[in-house]
């Protein structure tokens, strides 16, 4: 048992999925898991372990933003051994080309926070995502005839933006999308040698506007979910 995570050691498998929204966490573990078991409800950020294709999985919610997935990340590495760490979460597209659905593989986390600033002393850290994860994610997409793009994305600390044209510049550099959580995931499966991936789907359209419903973000963006599932 850690601090945010009640689970007792043994219950949470080597290999964790991690959507922001603790609803579609249940929602996945529901779904896909044989025998699901809910082994964390703590803070309501509730996490499952179950057996896909013969072999345990578990799924935990993190909240959204770079603390929160810090939080959860670590604890899950170091006081549950997790080798494995996939986040499946939505993001918002910055390239005009891209459609409400398509997936996203994280190949890399631009980032305007401040946390690797503190923890690198002011130095720039690059995290990247491990490549085979993403080789394996991109050939399973690919054969499931997915739109799929591999790239860069942003990982912002704001939501909400009060400035004239804040995403141009990253636009303009080719990062495919926004999102708030993987330079943290990416930094900390770095720090502590397991490996990790983002795999995100676009929800919001930013360049034309269109939008994903509530709905659609918690139970219908579930391609992201079986590519990530065919790496175990």
């Amino acid at each position: 048992m850690s601090i945010h995570i009640s689970a007792a050691p043994g219950d949470i498998a080597p290999f964790v999925l991690l959507p922001g929204d603790p609803l579609r966490a249940r929602h996945v573990a529901e779904a896909y898991f044989e025998e699901p078991t809910c082994v964390n409800q703590t803070r309501g950020m509730v996490g499952f372990t179950g057996v896909y294709g013969g072999k345990p999985v578990s799924i935990q919610g993190t909240g959204m933003g770079v603390p929160s997935i810090a939080i959860y990340a670590t604890e899950l590495v170091r006081e549950y051994g997790v080798r494995t760490l996939i986040r499946v979460g939505t993001c918002g597209a910055f390239q005009p080309d891209m459609a409400i659905g398509d997936v996203i593989l994280a190949q890399a986390a631009c980032t305007d926070s401040n946390v690797n600033q503190l923890r690198f002393g002011g130095r720039d850290f690059a995290p990247c995502a491990d490549f085979g994860l993403l080789q394996g994610a991109w050939n399973a997409a690919s054969e499931r005839g997915l739109s799929v793009r591999v790239g860069p994305v942003l990982c912002s600390d704001s939501f909400y933006q009060d400035v004239e044209d804040p995403w141009g510049i990253w636009q303009r550099h080719g990062v495919l999308a926004i999102e708030m959580e993987s330079t943290a995931l990416y930094t900390i499966a770095a720090a502590h040698g397991v490996r990790a991936l983002s795999i995100l789907t676009v929800s919001d359209q930013l360049v034309s506007g269109e939008r994903a419903t509530p709905e659609q973000r918690q139970t219908q963006f579930m391609s992201m979910v079986e590519v990530a599932l065919s790496l175990l």
